[in-house]
């Protein structure tokens, strides 16, 4: 019995049809007919009748259908399953991700995931979480890691929540401590001047929202740079900068970090893709690790 006259057998089996069997299967239908003959002489058993042009299955047949679609079926099962194996040796992840998750999220995970998938290509897009979500939707990235809420206007994403992270003020180290060296809260950032990140930064957004909740507009000195530019603007002493607290605790020499006290700013970060497309296997296996990095940081 060979594999081939089971995808034959059931074609005929589904149509009732001989030459409509053989164009599913891309045969042509006088060799259809002999791989079928050769079926039934190999199992000693008519599996059709053929009655004035009429196609009926036979007790044989009936017999062999749910057994032929079961073997058939367990191939294909087997061939995604080598296939996506195959998928975590070679193959390529498009992954967005704000710039400030990029400096301090990604590196440790995506050096453990190279390390266990070396021929795997990541591709890295940095960018804000509206940018990334509008990339997202156009099929041009697999998984994006964003900041919630998710914009009114977003296209159907899938979405987990991954960490929720502080947001802390740092400045340079050669100038006086803001407010003076004790706690620092939101309202008294209204005398301080800032640097601040371009429009379509999800921080920026963040920041501005909670000065206004105070009731005061905030002062830059600086505007328009992303996470390595605003960290070198607070360097130099040109501002503040408010900044995820893992960014700071790897932005090196020269700036001070200071917490927020009373109700500390706070940023929810989620990983996404689109509901109508699944991710490839290598893209859901680098979700896996991320989700897994997650529960243990739980």
């Amino acid at each position: 019995m060979q594999f081939q006259q089971l995808v034959y057998f059931v074609a005929v089996a589904e149509t009732r049809h001989f030459t409509r069997a053989a164009e599913r299967v891309h045969v042509a239908q006088p060799s259809l007919s002999q791989q079928i003959k050769a079926l039934e002489q190999e199992l000693g058993a008519e599996l059709f009748s053929r009655a004035r042009g009429n196609i009926a299955l036979t007790d044989a047949g009936e017999a062999l259908l749910p057994l032929a679609r079961r073997i058939l079926a367990d191939a294909e099962t087997a061939r995604v399953e080598v296939q996506e194996l195959a998928q975590l040796r070679r193959g390529r992840i498009r992954l967005g991700a704000t710039p400030s998750l990029c400096t301090g999220l990604l590196p440790d995970v995506l050096r453990s995931f190279h390390d266990a998938h070396p021929g795997i290509e990541l591709l890295i897009e940095e960018g804000g979480s509206h940018d990334l979500v509008r990339e997202l939707a156009r099929g041009a990235l697999d998984l994006a890691l964003i900041a919630l809420p998710l914009p009114p206007s977003a296209p159907s994403l899938q979405t987990v929540e991954l960490l929720t992270e502080d947001l802390v003020v740092v400045s340079a180290e050669s100038a006086p401590p803001p407010g003076g060296g004790g706690e620092l809260t939101v309202a008294d950032l209204r005398t301080e001047p800032m640097v601040m990140f371009r429009h379509g930064y999800d921080l920026r957004e963040l920041t501005v929202a909670a000065c206004r909740a105070e009731g005061f507009e905030p002062s830059f000195t600086v505007e328009g740079g992303e996470m390595d530019a605003v960290l070198g603007f607070a360097r130099a002493g040109l501002g503040l900068a408010v900044v995820p607290a893992m960014v700071a605790d790897r932005a090196g020499p020269g700036l001070r970090t200071t917490r927020l006290a009373g109700s500390p700013l706070r940023r929810t970060i989620a990983l996404a893709h689109r509901t109508d497309v699944a991710p490839p296997r290598a893209a859901r296996e680098l979700r896996r690790v991320l989700l897994a990095g997650r529960q243990r940081g739980a």
